[in-house]
C-alpha cells in the first residue's frame, strides 16, 4: 500500500495541483491537510471520479484533514480525543484493509508567547495519550502521516540557528515529539535516510530556489506496520510546479502482512 501524504493548502485553490499529482503518483491513500474547506464545499465529485472514496473533517478558512482511499474506509474517527471544547479540524482517522491509517496537522504554535504554543504542546499531549492508551493497546498495524509542524532535528532545517526559538524547533516541541515516538514508534523517512531531506519551503525570501526548507511532513508507525515498511520518500516534483503548495508530498510503502 502506496500511503502519501500531502498539505495542500487550500484544496480549492490547489485543485488541478491535486487532481495533476493524484493521476501521475496514483498513491492507494491520500492523507490530506490544510484543506481549509467545510466538509460540503470539499471537490468530491472531481476526487471521485479520479477512483478515491473520501473522508474529510473540514472546517471554514482554516485547517481541516481528509483521507482519500481507493479501498473502502471503515470506522471513522474524526477529531482528536481528549479535548470536547476543541473545535479546530487537525484529525481524521479510518480503518483502510488491516491498518488503521490517520491524517494530522497538527497546531503551528506560532506565535510562542501567545495562546497557540501551550495549545500545540496540549494537542501534542493529547496525541501521545490517543496512541498509548487507544490505538497500541488494540495491536492494529497504524500508520501516522501529516503535517506534524515539528522540526525534529538540526539536519531537518536549513539554518538551526534562525529556527532556535520558532514553535517548529523549541526543545518543548521537540521533546513532546520524542516523547510520541518513544512509545515505540518509528519515524518512517529518518528510519531510511541519514541526509538532510525537506518537505516544506517557505513561498518569500526565494527559499525554493535556494532549497532553503524545513521537514515537518511525517509518518509515524507502530512496531507491526514498521515491520512492513518498504520505502519513504519526498516527492519534490509537485512543489516547483505554478501555484504550488508550499510543502510537497511525502510518501511511504507499505506492504503486505506476512
Amino acid at each position: 500500500m502506496k500511503i502519501a501524504t500531502f498539505n495542500v493548502n487550500s484544496v480549492k485553490a490547489r485543485l488541478p495541483r491535486v487532481l495533476e499529482w493524484l493521476k501521475e503518483e496514483a498513491p492507494d491513500v491520500a492523507l490530506l491537510q490544510e484543506i481549509k474547506t467545510v466538509d460540503e464545499a470539499f471537490p468530491a465529485m472531481e476526487i471521485e471520479d479520479m477512483g478515491y472514496n473520501i473522508a474529510t473533517h473540514g472546517q471554514k478558512t482554516y485547517n481541516g484533514v481528509a483521507i482519500l482511499s481507493k479501498s473502502p474506509m471503515e470506522d471513522v474517527l474524526r477529531g482528536l480525543p481528549g479535548d470536547e471544547a476543541d473545535e479546530q479540524a487537525r484529525y481524521i482517522e479510518a480503518t483502510i484493509g488491516d491498518l488503521r491509517v490517520a491524517s494530522i496537522y497538527l497546531p503551528n504554535g506560532n506565535p510562542v508567547d501567545s495562546e497557540k504554543y501551550p495549545y500545540k504542546l496540549a494537542w501534542m499531549d493529547r496525541l501521545t495519550a490517543h496512541v498509548r492508551d487507544n490505538l497500541l493497546p488494540v495491536e492494529q498495524p497504524f500508520v501516522l502521516g501529516g503535517d506534524y509542524n515539528v522540526i525534529p532535528a538540526d539536519l531537518d532545517v536549513y539554518d538551526p540557528k534562525a529556527w532556535a526559538n520558532d514553535a517548529l524547533f523549541r526543545p518543548e516541541t521537540r521533546a513532546k515529539f520524542r516523547a510520541l515516538i518513544h512509545l515505540g514508534l518509528t519515524e518512517a523517512w529518518r528510519a531510511l535516510h541519514a541526509g538532510p531531506g525537506y518537505s516544506f519551503w517557505d513561498y518569500q525570501a526565494g527559499r525554493w530556489p535556494r532549497d532553503e526548507g524545513l521537514r515537518i511532513d511525517h509518518f509515524l508507525l507502530c512496531p507491526r506496520a514498521a515491520d512492513r515498511l518498504q520505502a519513504c520518500e519526498i516527492d519534490r516534483g509537485p512543489r516547483g510546479k505554478e501555484k504550488a503548495s508550499d510543502h510537497t508530498p511525502v510518501w511511504c510503502e507499505i506492504g503486505e502482512p506476512e
